[in-house]
């Protein structure tokens, strides 16, 4: 019998934990795979590892990973893949908008057709603030543009794989990890299935506008070096505005004896100057703490407890 490993990270989902797993398991239950439901307790502050606890308790099927603190989402999902020994493996969130009884439909297309995973993506974004919907618009024009990652817009975490493309994610081994773009980067043969935005069925987002637009930027910068060729092109373009303003400020001296005055305008491109020196340095600086970060060879994640016994600890 084929094996099915279904990885989902938690983080403060008492309320919705319980209704994905009546839901999950009611649908797993009639299909024909040997299934784990993996669930990564990712240093939740509520009792959503307790609830793992008591479900594990009564269902063999469940095995649950307990960080020892927040790691956050990304270092749950790959805990998930160096976990999930099965010859098909998915990512799914416990708040219900990745809807389990698409299962049968993801499997289905994988056994008869030529892909190599089945990868889900929104077709609207009803529910969402129109602002956030416009920005998430413009990241994924953008680092399509700039990257070599090919990312869908609407794109969600909720994935269907077969066993070589997740050994080959778990071989990329980077600490700074972006699992859309790592997704695209890979290649393998993906179908895109679409369906209509459900939200949350308890709880509340751990994802405001602030943490969205920092996983956007980690995004950009670990999967394209286009900020550093921009910031390059800065300095190329003040330099050269800088010698024509040098040499039209010399040339009315020499020609009409106009005095070099302009004090205020003078401080003004100074601190204009300054500014954009900060701000290159900002960037080069983000591309540097990425790589401070890699050369530490830190573990991706810490698992402080689990009922799984041959579960890989850390890595």
């Amino acid at each position: 019998m084929e094996t099915l490993a279904i990885i989902v990270p938690c983080y403060n989902e008492q309320e919705a934990l319980p209704l994905f797993y009546k839901e999950a398991s009611k649908v797993l239950e009639k299909l024909d795979y040997d299934y784990k439901l993996l669930l990564i307790n990712d240093g939740s502050k509520d009792n959503t590892l307790s609830i793992m606890k008591s479900i594990a308790e009564k269902d063999e099927h469940v095995k649950y990973l307990s960080f020892s603190r927040n790691f956050g989402k990304e270092a749950a999902m790959y805990a998930g893949f160096c976990n999930a020994n099965a010859d098909y493996v998915c990512v799914m969130d416990a708040d219900m908008q990745d809807p389990p009884s698409l299962l049968p439909e993801m499997l289905e297309i994988l056994h008869t057709q030529d892909y190599d995973s089945v990868a889900t993506r929104r077709k609207n974004r009803e529910g969402e603030p129109p602002i956030r919907s416009w920005f998430a618009h413009r990241f994924y024009e953008i680092i399509n543009k700039i990257s070599d990652a090919d990312i869908v817009d609407g794109a969600r975490d909720f994935r269907l794989m077969k066993r070589e493309m997740v050994e080959a994610i778990v071989s990329m081994t980077e600490y700074n990890r972006f699992s859309k773009g790592i997704f695209g980067w890979i290649g393998f043969k993906t179908y895109w299935l679409s369906y209509d935005n459900i939200e949350r069925v308890a709880g509340e987002t751990k994802w405001n506008f602030w943490k969205l637009t920092k996983y956007a930027i980690d995004g950009i910068i670990n999967f394209s070096q286009a900020p550093l060729s921009a910031v390059s092109g800065f300095g190329v373009l003040m330099t050269v505005v800088s010698f024509l303003m040098l040499v039209v400020v010399v040339g009315r001296k020499l020609i009409y004896g106009d005095p070099v005055a302009g004090w205020a305008s003078t401080i003004c491109v100074i601190i204009f100057i300054g500014g954009l020196q900060l701000f290159c340095l900002g960037v080069i600086g983000h591309y540097i703490a990425k790589m401070y970060l890699e050369t530490k060879q830190r573990p991706h994640f810490i698992i402080s407890e689990t009922n799984d016994e041959d579960a890989v600890k850390l890595k």
